[in-house]
């Protein structure tokens, strides 16, 4: 059977489901995780719920049906059989490993309660960081095992190209594809990781399992500036 990282996996390569409107439904990787992702006319929705219910409740909405997986209504009730939480729909960006050293000055972060690792481990395993003058990279397994990054630059020292060296830089740390998860509404961010490099190749809708709010300055995955 396909797994959800067999999925991500072939997506980073530019093999994507079949543009068929089609849903397929595949059991979670962990518990913390489940969700839907978008790809061009097919989603995939990652649960350990009964397949069925999922297919008989998109049935039942009264929408488009290639809207149907991130149709307010069906993420509602996603939630409510789960008790998950969730936030937004983010786009699904990835980039390709790059060679060579980061030119930036990166001093890797040992402490495991520093805030930015803390609150990264809520969301990730195998979290690394690493400090530059002015931002933070933060790097861990999230979605299905698959490797993704996220930045945050101190308010100050934005529009001036960090968050765009930074989000670089993360491509020359890594060995395989890496993936990074923007509030299409967050412009800035999305134009950094586009210069970067990344490709956008979908929406996904992360379920959380329930868990205490956690506020950190800016939002996780929305703090990169031009």
């Amino acid at each position: 059977m396909e797994t959800l990282r067999d999925i991500l996996d072939a997506a980073a390569q530019g093999v994507f489901p079949p543009a068929d409107g089609g849903t397929t439904v595949v059991p979670q990787a962990c518990h913390r995780d489940a969700g839907v992702l978008s790809f061009t006319a097919h989603s995939v929705v990652f649960t350990d719920e009964d397949p069925e219910w999922v297919h008989a409740t998109l049935r039942g909405l009264d929408c488009d049906a290639l809207a149907a997986t991130m149709n307010p209504r069906f993420l509602t009730a996603f939630q409510d059989r789960t008790g998950r939480r969730s936030e937004t729909i983010d786009a699904m960006l990835v980039g390709d490993p790059l060679p060579g050293r980061p030119p930036l000055a990166l001093r890797e972060i040992e402490d495991a309660n520093h805030p930015r690792v803390a609150y990264a481990r809520r969301r990730r395993d195998d979290i690394r960081a690493w400090t530059a003058e002015g931002g933070v990279l933060v790097t861990g397994r999230g979605i299905g095992g698959r490797l993704e990054v996220s930045v945050e630059v101190d308010e100050d020292v934005r529009h001036r190209g960090l968050g765009r060296a930074l989000v670089t830089a993360a491509r020359q740390l890594v060995e395989e594809p890496l993936w990074a998860q923007v509030s299409p509404g967050n412009a800035r961010s999305m134009r950094a990781f586009q210069a970067a490099g990344y490709r956008p190749v979908g929406a996904e809708a992360l379920l959380l399992a329930a868990a205490p709010r956690v506020t950190h300055g800016s939002a996780e995955d929305a703090g990169v500036p031009e």
